[in-house]
């Protein structure tokens, strides 16, 4: 189990399970670099994560939750949680993630929520079954279901994405054209060369 000093960024996870190089830059060369779409997520995030509460038809709504979880290893901030009051007068927290486009084919989105609700589970001693992902393109909600299969994968995100951090070191490129052609950090990475010539060096120690 972690200690403080030792949490990682939670947003972390998405980058790792997205690219392990992209994470690497971010949260270990502390690179960043906006783009258009970048730009519009920080609008679209610093909305959510102004830290407000409200009720309504006895559910409490708040944004910007701070978050951490200790077996995890993470710590962040929750876009919107809603608390619904229970039959024994507990609150059951149900984490909201906001998102610019929509749905993706991988499952990076629902790590980042999956740890959300894990770190709601510690913080509030209670069991999540389900959260949701709000995807601003689409303007829906896709419900996602915390089950075991989430759980075991984020667990395993974010045992790798500490250890990646805590090494200290960026692993090469690999150029993959729907992945790297949207990342904002294509031109610091610059897979299509970096990517190249480390598989070449490769090749010659291994040969």
């Amino acid at each position: 189990m972690a200690e403080d000093a030792d949490l990682i960024a939670l947003s972390a996870l998405q980058h790792y399970l997205f690219c392990p190089r992209q994470c690497a830059l971010i949260h270990v060369e502390q690179t960043w670099v906006e783009n258009a779409a970048t730009a519009e997520g920080q609008v679209a995030h610093a909305r959510v994560h102004a830290v407000q509460s409200e009720v309504r038809r006895g559910v409490r709504t708040v944004t910007g939750m701070p978050l951490r979880s200790y077996r995890l290893g993470v710590t962040g901030t929750a876009d919107v949680v809603e608390l619904h009051r229970m039959a024994n007068g507990t609150w059951r927290p149900f984490p909201v993630e906001h998102k610019r486009g929509r749905p993706k084919s991988h499952r990076a989105d629902e790590v980042q929520l999956c740890a959300q609700a894990m770190a709601l589970e510690e913080m509030f001693a209670v069991e999540i079954p389900e959260g949701a992902l709000f995807y601003g393109q689409t303007r829906r909600r896709v419900a996602v279901p915390i089950d075991a299969e989430l759980r075991s994968l984020t667990a395993d995100i974010a045992e790798a994405t500490r250890a990646l951090i805590a090494g200290g070191r960026t692993p090469r490129a690999i150029y993959e054209t729907k992945r790297c052609d949207g990342c904002s950090l294509i031109e610091i990475c610059r897979p299509r060369t970096t990517g190249s010539a480390a598989a070449w060096l490769e090749s010659q120690v291994n040969a």
